[in-house]
């Protein structure tokens, strides 16, 4: 078994730590991470200029680029085999409902899912992060089960995974992306220099979180797991588009 494991919050990150050391003896690991903080990239790459690849004390190799971009520089060209799996994360915090869009660890994942390869996203759903060993032991149970019951075709999966003991852990579910209310708005600051500044306001409260969702499952101590498509066309409004433009 291949295991190719990055993140977004780079490569000295705790989750990514626990990961590699849970899921050593499963097979051949192999992290490639970016070499700082690179949270809320979503699906960037860097085409403006040339990347570097390095290798930390540990053993793990880092990037001076996006999360995407440590996916596609090891599975297009630094790996001598395709990876049986990648797997992005463990996340500080959740990536839940509409983060998604912005997530450096759900792109990390989906550039392992658009080159063919099954793919799990996976975050710690809090920003203590106490029990970052409760999710590399769910981790490890979905590799067990790839590795005993491949799936036939690549899928791109979203685990979240609550902030307790594995033995409080009421389960697993099978959910839908929840929906946010949207951010609140930027703080304006002004810096030393006397320069207008803005920070980027804090996501939304939860709108949709209704049974069957990632915010209800993780919130009653349920393991979510969303299974994402890529596919963006909105396949309803085809038709309505069509008469529009006669």
């Amino acid at each position: 078994m291949r295991i190719l494991l990055s993140n977004d919050d780079g490569y000295f990150a705790p989750g990514i730590t626990c990961l590699a050391e849970s899921l050593q003896d499963l097979g051949e690991i192999v992290v490639v991470a970016p070499e700082r903080d690179r949270s809320g990239a979503s699906n960037s790459l860097t085409l403006g200029r040339p990347l570097s690849l390095r290798q930390a004390h540990n053993g793990f190799y880092f990037v001076d680029g996006t999360p995407t971009d440590c996916v596609h520089l090891a599975v297009t060209g630094m790996l001598e085999e395709l990876p049986d799996i990648v797997i992005s994360g463990i996340n500080h915090g959740a990536n839940m409902g509409d983060d998604t869009i912005y997530s450096g660890t759900v792109a990390a994942a989906t550039e392992g899912y658009l080159l063919g390869i099954p793919s799990l996203a996976v975050s710690l759903a809090s920003t203590e992060t106490n029990y970052f060993a409760t999710a590399c032991k769910v981790v490890r149970g979905l590799v067990e089960r790839f590795i005993a019951a491949p799936v036939p075709e690549p899928v791109l999966l979203n685990v979240n995974v609550p902030d307790i003991a594995y033995d409080q852990l009421a389960g697993f579910a099978v959910t839908r992306l929840g929906k946010r209310h949207k951010a609140e708005s930027v703080v304006k600051i002004i810096s030393p220099r006397n320069e207008t500044m803005y920070w980027v306001g804090a996501v939304g409260t939860a709108q949709d979180a209704g049974e069957g969702t990632d915010f209800y499952a993780v919130a009653a101590d349920f393991v979510s797991i969303t299974p994402l498509q890529v596919d963006l066309t909105h396949q309803q409004q085809l038709a309505r588009i069509r008469n529009w433009l006669e």
